[in-house]
């Protein structure tokens, strides 16, 4: 789907019912997490009470947005007119635990993407969405492909 301007519509964040307070932080390009009081830890996705503990004090937290790729995949083929293919998608480990999958802006690795360092950057898409987005490190970086 386009817009007026014919720019391909980002498809709108799907909200769960805790989800609400880390897409405002997103927007904000202040990444914040649930940490739960007791235990200490980060959960990735919000939930009402600590995945971990079973803890029932959450706060939203900022996160370093600091992480690891644990995962990746390259598409080829266009599912949505925001993301022409080929578009890749990553999982990635935040320092402060929880797994988020995202896309990785360019230069991508050339060899296996598994294990390369990756820091948070926020991408405004062209329809003026704020949008999560990682880059590697420059000490992950090694040979790269634009």
């Amino acid at each position: 789907m386009a817009n007026d301007a014919g720019t391909a519509t980002t498809p709108d964040p799907v909200m769960g019912l805790y989800d609400e307070p880390m897409w405002r932080s997103i927007a904000a390009k202040a990444l914040e997490l649930q940490q739960c009081t007791a235990c200490t830890r980060f959960q990735y996705p919000p939930a009402p009470i600590c995945t971990h503990c079973g803890g029932a004090e959450l706060q939203w937290k900022p996160v370093s947005g600091a992480g690891t790729i644990v995962s990746w995949v390259v598409f080829h083929k266009t599912y949505l007119p925001a993301y022409p293919a080929p578009y890749n998608v990553i999982a990635v480990r935040l320092r402060e635990g929880p797994v988020m999958i995202s896309n990785l802006e360019p230069p991508a690795p050339t060899d296996s993407w598994i294990g390369s360092d990756v820091s948070l950057v926020y991408v405004t898409m062209p329809d003026g969405q704020v949008l999560p987005r990682y880059r590697l490190c420059k000490s992950s970086a090694g040979e790269l492909r634009g």
